[in-house]
């Protein structure tokens, strides 16, 4: 390709609009538009990569026994509306971002946010026996979510281009084994992207299910964050994170005793009022979920996690999608004041849920639901009482690993892909079964797994760029050299240089040849911004000097190599490049 031929041109200047440096890097560079909030053309250089990006998904995909299919966009609402076997909420309910409308005959619709209703559909229809087992069904489509802040680029958009795979299985065994298998495949689709990543444990969010794992870029822009064992290599996200409460000395309990503590409505002004660690007093944070008022108390050293909060929720048989903190009206109609208010003395309508760091230790101070006033030497179960207790607390760097005793950090970075064991979630409520050996009719079992591939089109410029521009990785770089010819209207130059082009495109080189009749300077930005993995430069300097001038992007200095060895040296470069990636 001729940048002369190209559709775009690059930008000087960083976008007004700019949220990260994959936003501001891929419009300068010409990779992308940004027609509306989180919605985003792929100009060709960007789709070059959202290409190179998807067939390597697909490879691995039918690697690993995938069978691709195409999936509508548009949807009937009423398969979202369809409840769960164990009666909670729909996924209409508990889905927030969904796109709806009407069509002309006035029917509900929405626009798919993932396909997990119409996938469990077209299984239902064709699997019928064991013998028809696994199936591993995947797509590459557009997804729309109607995001409330779409931020970070092509981290969070409401269209976005995703591969989602779709196990079916007879057996736990049988899950399990595609479980595995499609985990390797995308420990090798991340690696033949040139990604860094680790994989942690998760939490399966609105689409349900138990086991499940996510894939983690590791890099200063993600919106996550993630614990790793510096041990034993325990990783799991804040979300799902366990970890080791530390151990408080227990005392004689004693009376109860108010105080006053004027100006103190937070943990750390509580406990320098009082002069004692803020472990050694009680957070409890006022929330409402499904009709009812819930109080969720930990250790004033700790944070509730409310991830951990709504699935420890569900357990208790409480519908928890609609989890939000309390109101100042919800408070008032259940006689808490905000900031002071504790455990103790709460109707039974209020349910409590404590997390565990509440076990150990006693003699804490609450609050007196009164404002400027606590009470101190609270104790469990002599002042109050616990309807459940679960972990509800978020791990924190510097924490011990629940696993070796070991350090946890906390590490920043960005979901690559995401994978779930939904288990009958689905097929249950659908009616989705098949004929076992023995004849018997029962439910599949399912797998998701999911990769979103313009956020690893942005991560992988996240990871990999400096102060001049982006690197792409060879695997997935849209073309792999950058021909820069200089002085193309002099002497012999431009006929050298377009023998050169010729020669390496008949040679199955990617080459991208800046044939402009521009300055060194503004060829040499413009090769820098857009980031090839390499560079090679004829010039009148180069030829006088032997050749033509050869560099990795990632690399400060250059070599000469000769005109007639130039070909077979640049595919011997993207060779190696591509299997170091």
């Amino acid at each position: 390709m001729r940048i002369s031929q190209q559709l775009t041109t690059t930008l000087r200047e960083v976008p007004r609009e700019s949220e990260g440096v994959n936003q501001e890097l891929l419009v300068r560079a010409g990779f992308m538009r940004q027609l509306t909030s989180g919605v985003y053309s792929f100009l060709p250089l960007g789709n070059r990569v959202i290409q190179k990006i998807s067939t390597i998904v697909r490879e691995e995909m039918d690697r690993a026994g995938g069978q691709e299919v195409i999936m509508p966009v548009i949807q009937p609402r009423d398969i979202w509306e369809v409840k769960p076997a164990d009666g909670g909420p729909s996924r209409a309910e508990g889905v927030d971002v969904l796109f709806q409308l009407k069509d002309r005959k006035g029917r509900n619709m929405v626009l798919g946010p993932t396909h997990e209703e119409v996938v469990t559909l077209l299984a239902k229809e064709f699997v019928r026996s064991y013998r028809d087992l696994p199936q591993l069904v995947y797509q590459i489509q557009v997804k729309l979510r109607d995001e409330p802040r779409p931020r970070g680029g092509l981290l969070r958009t409401r269209e976005f281009l995703m591969k989602d795979l779709y196990s079916f299985d007879a057996d736990e065994a049988g899950m399990d084994r595609s479980y595995r298998a499609l985990s390797q495949a995308y420990s090798a689709i991340f690696n033949r992207c040139g990604l860094r990543f680790i994989v942690i444990q998760a939490d399966s969010g609105a689409i349900g299910g138990k086991d499940s794992q996510e894939f983690i870029a590791i890099t200063d822009a993600g919106e996550d964050d993630a614990v790793e064992c510096d041990t034993c290599g325990y990783a799991a996200n804040t979300e799902k994170a366990e970890f080791v409460r530390s151990e408080l000395e227990s005392e004689s309990e004693v009376a109860l005793e108010e105080v006053h503590t004027p100006n103190a409505s937070s943990i750390e002004d509580l406990a320098a009022f009082l002069k004692i660690p803020a472990a050694k007093t009680m957070k409890v944070v006022c929330y409402g979920a499904g009709g009812k008022m819930v109080l969720a108390a930990v250790r004033g050293d700790l944070e509730v996690n409310e991830v951990k909060l709504t699935n420890a929720l569900r357990r208790a048989g409480i519908a928890a999608s609609d989890l939000h903190l309390a109101t100042p009206e919800e408070l008032q109609r259940a006689g808490i004041v905000a900031g002071f208010t504790s455990p103790l003395n709460k109707d039974k309508d209020i349910f409590i849920m404590a997390d565990t760091s509440l076990k150990s230790g006693n003699n804490f101070v609450a609050g007196a639901n009164k404002v400027d006033y606590h009470v101190k030497n609270v104790n469990y179960p002599r002042d109050f009482r616990v309807d459940a207790w679960e972990d509800l607390a978020s791990a924190y760097d510097g924490a011990r690993c629940a696993v070796c005793g070991g350090t946890l950090h906390v590490v920043r970075g960005s979901e690559l892909g995401h994978i779930f064991k939904l288990g009958t979630r689905y097929s249950v409520p659908f009616g989705a079964t098949f004929l076992d050996a023995q004849g018997n009719e029962k439910p599949l079992l399912m797998g998701c797994y999911g990769i979103g591939i313009g956020r690893l089109m942005a991560i992988a410029v996240e990871q990999s760029h400096d102060e001049k521009g982006i690197i792409w990785p060879f695997g997935i770089a849209p073309y792999q050299l950058a021909l820069v010819g200089l002085d193309l209207d002099k002497g012999d130059n431009g006929q050298l240089a377009e023998q050169l082009y010729e020669d390496l495109q008949a040679a199955g080189v990617e080459v991208l040849f800046d044939d402009r009749i521009e300055s060194a300077g503004v060829k040499f930005n413009d090769a820098d911004l857009l980031g090839l993995p390499l560079r090679a430069v004829l010039s009148k300097r180069s030829i006088k000097n032997g050749g033509i001038e050869l560099k990795l992007r990632s690399q400060k200095e250059s070599r000469i190599v000769p005109l007639a060895e130039a070909v077979q040296v640049i595919k011997n470069e993207i060779q190696q490049g591509l299997k170091q990636d």
